[in-house]
């Protein structure tokens, strides 16, 4: 959908149908949003409208979608965030800081829902109890997973003494990469940190971190790295390279290791929830931001066979799925 169509798509819209609302309101249409690097098609995508339509929000009857939302580039987030601002859209749906910054520059009066690394570290919330201004969501522990993974990681490949971190230099922030480098100092492991901006310098620095013998590599928290994990899958496999990931899914995908919540289950059961309380009428201070409880283990053997690395049988053990 071109931009001026989509303007006057939802803009018609507003005039038609009141600003706000503390209930679902028959015959009324609600305008949703978007600014996403995944396609619309995106598993969590899909789930997250099968839910909201059981809440009783229906895309093409009772809710618009912004389609143009979805499968953009990081560079595009402000300039569509302005679009959504013209045409009153009654929340923002954001994934990753990118956005979640774009959309904060754009409005402090539309409700912003996001799920993003760290909501609190990068000031886009007050607390998690209390967010204050416009925007709330779903907080991922990304400090703390990134620790845990990179245990993981040590762990895949006994008597390792250096390994690697990918890192997306607008998500993760020095303070992390330092804890990250004490905690692997601890450990005896010496952490190589390769830090990236854009996709495309994701493959000069997983070939980097070949080139300074890592042992294994620890894919950061990234909504960057999460959208171009196919392409990262392809480079490590070239490197032959043992990859520890952020999502779950993304060792049901082609990776090696995944270790986090699972994304699709978080947009079902909690992103879900807070959109159609949002699109009802509920303010997003009074509405918490709400952090992942359950958490999995999922290791691929056909990657592992792939690149010729064989895993410690503990930690396979221990895994909630393997895909053999």
């Amino acid at each position: 959908m071109k931009r001026r169509e989509f303007i006057t798509l939802l803009g018609g819209a507003a005039a038609a149908w009141p600003l706000v609302a503390r209930a679902q309101e028959p015959g009324r249409i609600y305008r949703l949003g978007g600014l996403h690097a995944s396609p619309r098609d995106a598993p969590h995508h899909l789930t997250l409208f099968e839910e909201v339509r059981r809440l009783g929000f229906i895309d093409g009857q009772n809710l618009v979608v912004d389609a143009a939302g979805y499968g953009m580039s990081a560079e595009r987030f402000a300039i569509h965030a302005a679009d959504l601002v013209k045409a009153r859209v009654d929340v923002i749906l954001a994934g990753g800081d990118a956005a979640v910054r774009a959309a904060q520059q754009a409005t402090t009066s539309i409700p912003i829902l996001a799920l993003t690394d760290d909501m609190v570290g990068q000031g886009f919330v007050h607390s998690l109890g209390q967010p204050g201004g416009n925007t709330t969501g779903v907080t991922l522990l990304a400090s703390e997973l990134d620790g845990k993974r990179q245990e993981i990681s040590i762990e895949a490949v006994p008597g390792v003494r250096r390994i690697a971190a990918l890192v997306d230099s607008n998500t993760t922030t020095p303070s992390r990469l330092r804890a990250l480098e004490e905690a692997a100092r601890a450990r005896g492991v010496e952490l190589s940190i390769h830090q990236v901006a854009r996709r495309e310098e994701i493959a000069s620095a997983i070939d980097g971190a070949k080139a300074a013998d890592a042992g294994a590599l620890n894919v950061l928290a990234s909504s960057l790295l999460f959208n171009s994990r196919a392409f990262i899958f392809d480079r490590v496999a070239t490197q032959r390279l043992p990859a520890v990931y952020q999502w779950p899914e993304m060792a049901e995908e082609g990776g090696l290791i995944g270790y986090g919540p699972l994304i699709v289950q978080l947009y079902r059961d909690i992103m879900s929830r807070q959109l159609a309380k949002l699109l009802r009428g509920v303010k997003p201070t009074d509405l918490p931001v709400e952090q992942p409880t359950r958490f999995e283990l999922v290791i691929n053997l056909q990657a592992a066979k792939a690149i010729g690395h064989e895993l410690p049988a503990p930690l396979v053990l221990r895994a909630d799925k393997v895909i053999e």
